[in-house]
């Protein structure tokens, strides 16, 4: 693996939940997959990702493992609490998310940290599963571009298609067979150059954000070949 990893102290259940996922992955899921050049850099970044499906973070986690990047999710507290799936979180120091708590803040810091550390950040702009019934990205939280401006790496924009054919948004369900192409775009990073040294304040964070939602919207696009 390329890009940070060697900056990045694997546990063994990180090594554990890849030697099981990743072969699933290769056997019931094809991969259309370009721009994962945009991941191989030295130093930390935050991923960007619009968000279909349950099984969506499992297609992300391919993508940047099979990158060199171990991802670092940022995802609901609840999800600790889900048998199996909790228990993989929490041993891989997965990042939870107490939403309208005074721990809130704690996991934009753990974010952080990790990025400066040159890990591999993945956040949903969205924060939860898109609700649109054309399963376009809806309106975007600023956590994204508040990680990435606070850490200084860079903030890459991923879209991606597929895995809502697997699991549909907000069912428990899981149709591998027959297997489904996983589309994935990596964009280049979104300019951010003009934002770091300006107040890290509303304004400054809305336009970082909707520069990293145009270039989601953008990519797409492109796999979809229709418009929003």
């Amino acid at each position: 693996m390329a890009g940070a990893r060697g900056k990045t102290r694997l546990g063994f259940a990180f090594w554990c939940a890849a030697i099981i996922l990743r072969p699933i992955m290769m056997a019931f899921t094809r991969r259309d997959w370009s721009g994962t050049g945009n991941l191989h850099v030295d130093s930390g970044i935050v991923v960007a990702a619009n968000h279909l499906s349950w099984f969506d973070p499992i297609v992300i986690s391919h993508v940047t493992w099979d990158s060199g990047r171990p991802p670092r999710f940022l995802a609901k507290d609840s999800l600790f609490g889900v048998p199996v799936v909790g228990a993989i979180m929490r041993s891989t120091e997965q990042i939870p998310v107490l939403r309208g708590t005074r721990d809130a803040s704690a996991a934009a810091e753990a974010a952080v940290l990790a990025a400066k550390n040159g890990e591999c950040v993945i956040v949903y702009p969205e924060g939860t599963i898109t609700k649109d019934p054309d399963l376009w990205p809806k309106a975007a939280k600023t956590g994204a571009a508040r990680i990435a401006l606070t850490a200084r790496v860079p903030l890459v924009p991923m879209a991606h298609w597929g895995a809502q054919r697997v699991m549909r948004p907000y069912r428990k369900e899981l149709k591998l067979l027959p297997r489904k192409k996983m589309h994935v775009i990596v964009g280049p990073p979104v300019p951010l150059d003009d934002l770091y040294d300006a107040p890290l304040d509303a304004e400054t964070l809305r336009v970082a954000t909707e520069r990293l939602m145009s270039a989601i919207n953008e990519l797409l696009q492109q796999i979809r070949k229709e418009h929003p």
